[in-house]
């Protein structure tokens, strides 16, 4: 399945739709995991890793 590139803004704007109430626990992890939230973390990830790691 094809997916759009990762928008950190998206993923940001449906993050706080579910701190204001406006969406479902449910509706928010399925906006992150369809957005790419893991290819942020990731790349969050590696760039916080120590050198030779």
């Amino acid at each position: 399945m094809d997916r759009p590139p990762t928008d950190p803004a998206k993923l940001l704007a449906s993050w706080m739709e579910w701190e204001k109430g406006e969406i479902t626990p449910g509706r928010v992890m399925a906006d992150l995991k369809m957005g790419g939230l893991r290819e942020v973390l990731e790349h969050l990830a590696a760039e916080a890793a120590p050198a030779g790691s």
